[in-house]
């Protein structure tokens, strides 16, 4: 497991539990739409950098 994967990884769950927690406050669904493509893209590619794959 690469720096730049675990980075990634960490930062897409980072951005999911705020996506959790903006949604539980009940804040615009923009911004939860917003945190909740980052974490996705984040948690992607982090996954994808992988060295499993290869």
């Amino acid at each position: 497991m690469t720096g730049l994967s675990t980075l990634l990884i960490f930062v897409g769950l980072f951005l999911l539990g705020g996506a959790i927690s903006f949604w539980r406050q009940k804040l615009p669904m923009g911004v939860v739409a917003v945190l909740g493509i980052g974490a996705v893209l984040a948690l992607a590619a982090g996954v994808l950098r992988l060295e499993v794959w290869s």
